[in-house]
């Protein structure tokens, strides 16, 4: 009995997770410029929000599984992949290089340097993979390691494309 009231309570939560908005917070774009969250928010087209760090293997893996994809799924749909970093100060620039290194210049590029957007987000590590429709709600997270991600990924676009 406690255990399936437990697993009620977390689906609720997932579910109320999943039926949050983009919470608007000021971090960086990749030219130091203050940048709205809110503003991932266009009403026109879904996105995916990667959250990552340079120090995460797993987080660059799924940044490269995501640009790797990335031209295959813009053939059905249209669709953005919004990279935040999640380095702070002393790692930015290491971040700004592997972008180019990693050519994921596809992505909107984004950095949390002091981990306001996490924390508005409301998770504790990465790799962090939302998915939002095209109104900011919220329809798909993920954390951690997962292989076979980009499967999940695509479906929660095609469905927030709707």
């Amino acid at each position: 009995m406690k255990k399936s009231l437990l697993l009620s309570v977390f689906g609720l939560f997932a579910v109320l997770n999943l039926s949050a908005q983009i919470p608007s917070v000021k971090i960086q774009d990749i030219n130091s410029r203050e940048f709205d969250t809110k503003d991932m928010v266009d009403g026109k087209t879904p996105a995916v929000i990667t959250f990552w760090s340079v120090k995460c293997r797993p987080c660059i893996a799924e940044m490269n599984i995501l640009n790797d994809c990335f031209e295959d799924w813009q053939e059905e749909m249209d669709f953005r992949v919004i990279a935040v970093s999640c380095d702070d100060s002393r790692f930015n620039s290491k971040a700004k290089s592997m972008i180019g290194g990693n050519s994921w210049e596809n992505f909107i590029h984004l950095f949390d340097i002091n981990g306001d957007f996490k924390r508005a987000m409301n998770f504790s590590y990465e790799p962090q993979v939302f998915v939002i429709d095209p109104n900011g709600k919220i329809v798909y997270s993920h954390s951690g390691e997962n292989p076979g991600i980009e499967e999940e990924v695509f479906e929660a676009l095609k469905e927030a494309s709707l």
